[in-house]
């Protein structure tokens, strides 16, 4: 007895370190790649800084503000491109949103599960197709049929605003937001059906319990209570727009110019540096093109900071109406 009480201690006391051992391993494992993405971003950001040095020393920040792009002349300047990269994601997030939202909620509430998983799965399926094979698309079919139909139609009815003036194109900003709408809507819906399950069904069942109908039940016990959870979805989808390169530069038009018509060709920052960059002939105009990258970078960076604030706001209203 006297011998069996020192082995089993330290049987347990050899245990223990071996568990502690393996918890510190995991924590300074996840630190280390937690710091290494941190300062991946931060190279990242440098060596853009470093290579958009001379232009911007050169422009100073009226780079930012200035219209014209003429490798020729070396006369650069990125705003045609943010128009284009912003208006062209949030006409996305205006026809992908609702239609996104309704996917998910038909899907989730409505459709009979084998139909429904079905339907999901050709929706999240979106998502794998590269985004070449969408430009190709968008090229062959997208862009007649809106210099056929589309664009004639809604030049005839809707000509009085100046979202629809202008000759029918078939590409331009209107077919790039169809197409970025069509990327973004399996990460909006896929988002939006995991946070609507994690609704409990007790919160449905009351909505029906006190007469709600089923549009009610919907609206209030689903939408409102996962209001958050959609915004973080839009969000996501956003960040996905406003990098785009591929498939927005094969439909855009590729014209750097300011229009307010949806039918009129453009160019974003991600589109002008894929189109040009291997092919700038000078230093200047490749400086000129990483500040546009770097502009993108902190045009996303803003905007995803922007929507996290918004989102917090969103959730301290949410705790202070439960509470």
């Amino acid at each position: 007895m006297d011998i069996a009480l020192p082995l089993l201690t330290l049987l347990r006391s050899r245990r223990t370190r071996e568990i502690h051992l393996g918890d510190r391993l995991f924590y300074w494992s996840l630190k280390f790649f937690s710091i290494l993405v941190i300062l991946g971003l931060g190279a990242l950001v440098f060596l853009l800084a470093h290579l958009a040095l001379p232009a911007l020393t050169h422009f100073g920040l009226a780079f930012f503000g200035r219209v014209a792009w003429n490798p020729v002349t070396e006369n650069f300047g990125t705003l045609t491109f943010l128009y284009g990269t912003v208006v062209s994601s949030l006409l996305a997030l205006v026809i992908s949103v609702p239609i996104s939202v309704s996917v998910a909620l038909f899907l989730n509430e409505i459709a009979p599960k084998p139909l429904g998983t079905a339907i999901g799965f050709m929706v999240e399926m979106l998502a794998a197709i590269p985004s070449v094979v969408f430009g190709l698309w968008g090229i062959f079919l997208l862009a007649p049929a809106l210099r056929t139909y589309v664009q004639p139609f809604l030049g005839y009815w809707l000509g009085w605003l100046p979202l629809f003036q202008g000759p029918p194109f078939g590409v331009g900003m209107l077919a790039a937001g169809l197409i970025l709408a069509i990327m973004i809507t399996p990460t909006i819906s896929s988002i939006c059906r995991e946070v609507f399950r994690t609704v409990p069904t007790t919160i449905r069942e009351g909505a029906l319990a006190l007469g709600a109908t089923r549009w009610e039940m919907l609206k209030m016990a689903i939408l409102q209570s996962s209001r958050s959870g959609i915004f973080a979805a839009v969000v996501l989808g956003l960040g996905r727009a406003l990098g785009e390169t591929m498939a927005v530069t094969m439909v855009i038009g590729n014209r750097p110019q300011i229009s307010p018509s949806l039918f009129a060709p453009a160019q974003t920052m991600a589109s002008i540096i894929a189109n040009e960059y291997a092919e700038a002939s000078s230093d200047m105009h490749r400086s000129a093109l990483a500040a546009v990258g770097l502009s993108l970078f902190f045009v996303s960076f803003l905007i995803n900071m922007g929507a996290r604030f918004v989102l917090w706001r969103v959730e301290r209203q949410l705790k202070g109406a439960r509470v």
